[in-house]
């Protein structure tokens, strides 16, 4: 392989990479509703992809090596954008852990910084407490990790946070005609 070819071989693997994270992280971030974010990335993703792709087409019967780069470029563009945007870990996730020890746990979680709400419930042969936890995405891990050093058998399920509120909300109008007036005051 000459060293012209090599090196178009090279930065069409790399645009790969950089276009595929970048639309990993933008279908990340338009799950999560940041429209601006998304905006950009996308921009940037389809013209880096354009760029390799032409590249690929206009010399694909001169040489085939273009198109293996640019498939290794995909596989690992999958890669890197997947671990950066659990490094990134943006947005905000509720935890519930069931557990025989919920008032403990809680008290160690406020402790620890943590905003907890403690449920009691009927599991299947016994009471057990459900703690509530919204917290940021790169805490959870940590969370977790306390969670099962004070109960091993702790069950925990993790949902991602579409919308809050941190404001008491107005109690819902009982009929249509209120919602109506509801709309004509904004």
């Amino acid at each position: 392989m000459e060293l012209e070819v090599l090196i178009t071989c090279v930065l069409i693997f790399l645009a790969r990479v950089a276009d595929v994270s970048m639309g990993t992280l933008r279908t990340a971030w338009i799950v999560q509703g940041r429209r601006t974010l998304a905006f950009f990335l996308g921009f940037f993703e389809v013209l880096i992809w354009l760029v390799a792709v032409s590249s690929v087409i206009r010399n694909i019967s001169d040489n085939w090596w273009y198109a293996i780069f640019y498939a290794l470029g995909f596989a690992t563009g999958n890669y890197v954008g997947i671990t950066l945007e659990q490094k990134l870990a943006y947005g905000e996730q509720t935890v519930r852990i069931f557990t025989q020890m919920g008032r403990e746990m809680a008290d160690a979680f406020r402790a620890a910084g943590f905003g907890v709400t403690v449920f009691r419930g009927q599991g299947r042969d016994s009471e057990v407490d459900m703690c509530f936890i919204e917290t940021r995405r790169r805490a959870v891990g940590r969370l977790l990790a306390q969670a099962r050093l004070m109960d091993p058998q702790c069950y925990y399920i993790v949902d991602d946070v579409q919308v809050a509120s941190t404001a008491p909300s107005r109690r819902a109008p009982s009929s249509p005609t209120g919602w109506r007036a509801i709309r004509k005051k904004k």
